[in-house]
């Protein structure tokens, strides 16, 4: 008689016992809790672009790679001692034109303004195929002007 009374009590504090473990530490389903709205904090935040544009874009190719292509520049810059320039890529926008600001810093100390050959600026940047997937223009922007050359 002993036996079915223990057995039952054993039972009992069981079945009593699953809507505890149910919200314990111990069920793996409650080792992460429930989705809830965060601030999110960013770490790092791109510094304002200080370089001007260049003033004049003189020349612009696009040259197909297998892994992309290359985007050319030659610019104009009013004088000597320009430095430090980049095709600067922007988003492309919804009429599928992938647009590069030349951008450019001035030089520290006055300069002779020069020959224009003499001032001529090259730069290059390189777009991966997949970034080109949804382009129909490359635009590079100078102060003055801007080229284009479509596919």
């Amino acid at each position: 008689m002993k036996l079915p009374i223990i057995a039952v009590l054993v039972l009992a504090l069981g079945v009593g016992s699953c809507g505890r473990i149910a919200q314990s530490r111990f069920n793996p389903l409650n080792w992460f809790g429930q989705a809830r709205p965060t601030v999110v904090t960013t770490l790092y935040v791109p510094p304002e672009e200080k370089r001007p544009l260049v003033a004049q874009v003189m020349d612009l190719k696009v040259e197909a790679y297998p892994g992309g292509a290359i985007v050319r520049a030659t610019g104009l810059p009013p004088t000597l001692g320009y430095w430090q320039a980049e095709l600067v890529a922007q988003p492309v926008d919804a009429e599928g034109r992938l647009v590069f600001e030349f951008r450019i810093f001035a030089p520290l100390d006055p300069q002779a303004p020069g020959t224009p050959y003499a001032r001529q600026i090259n730069v290059a940047a390189s777009v991966s195929a997949i970034r080109l997937a949804g382009v129909r223009s490359v635009v590079v922007q100078g102060a003055s002007n801007a080229l284009t050359v479509g596919r």
